[in-house]
């Protein structure tokens, strides 16, 4: 890749440090994509020894690109987001995508597709972790941010993506308990 083509391709990441999702920080700050994407992949990490046969640096790279479409369209929150927002952010993405030097964007094209497609086990764990972290943050988050919706939602969110995986089903209890407990319900 030209220094040029790396800086362009730089300077459209940095858009995803300005677009803000609908959630804030336990410190009560609007929490961004970027802030977002770079807790998956920790988190991603973090799981790579309880996982061994899921190829974690693929994951990784997932939780890295998994978001750069909302560098285009902004980010619309999950429960707002219709199949046409998705199937609408997929192809901005791709066609972004494609305008990249290869093999930059052979590698991210392959990769969105397949986390678009779900078919592997390292797709199907991405997605999972994605959701699983949006429910963690709102649980860091103050009561004061949350809509009525969420306070219903954060007790089930996520859970249909985390049946293949057991340690994740336990994680995604642990966290309906620090909902629970967040709510006054325990």
């Amino acid at each position: 890749m030209e220094p040029r083509q790396l800086l362009d391709f730089l300077h459209f990441g940095e858009r995803l440090k300005s677009v803000i999702r609908h959630s804030v920080t336990s410190e009560n700050i609007p929490e961004s994509v970027a802030d977002h994407s770079w807790r998956l992949c920790l988190f991603a990490f973090a799981l790579k020894d309880e996982f061994k046969d899921i190829d974690m640096d693929k994951v990784i790279r997932m939780c890295i690109i998994h978001d750069l479409g909302e560098a285009i369209t902004g980010d619309i929150p999950a429960f707002d987001k219709t199949d046409k927002d998705r199937v609408s952010e997929f192809g901005l993405a791709i066609n972004k995508f494609s305008s990249f030097p290869a093999p930059v964007s052979t590698d991210f094209v392959e990769l969105y597709t397949e986390m678009e497609q779900q078919k592997t086990k390292e797709a199907r764990f991405y997605k999972a972790l994605d959701k699983l972290e949006a429910v963690i943050q709102h649980n860091e988050a103050d009561l004061s941010s949350w809509t009525e919706h969420e306070k219903e939602l954060n007790l089930t969110y996520g859970y249909e993506y985390v049946e293949e995986f057991d340690y994740l089903k336990k994680l995604r209890d642990e966290m309906k308990q620090d909902t629970l407990k967040k709510l006054g319900r325990v």
